[in-house]
């Protein structure tokens, strides 16, 4: 009835830019805003593998993660 430890694998904020193809500032940002979810393991910023991937999965586009802004403007990354 264990938990495996892949279950609780989390990503480093260099996992996560190499997922989504993005800067270390454009993750802190996107995480201290709270629109990537994260959280922190003493005094680490740390990602879920899951919610990354959800939070990516609507803006997909061609290998590149799309973000519209409030405006309804398009910002693309990579």
């Amino acid at each position: 009835m264990g938990c495996s430890t892949e279950e609780w694998e989390l990503w480093t904020w260099r996992e996560v830019a190499r997922a989504l193809k993005v800067s270390r500032s454009w993750i802190y940002a996107k995480a201290g805003s709270g629109e990537l979810p994260s959280l922190r393991v003493g005094g680490l910023l740390r990602f879920d593998p899951a919610q990354v991937r959800r939070f990516a999965a609507p803006g997909l586009v061609g290998g590149r993660v799309s973000l519209q802004r409030p405006s309804g403007e398009v910002a693309e990354s990579g």
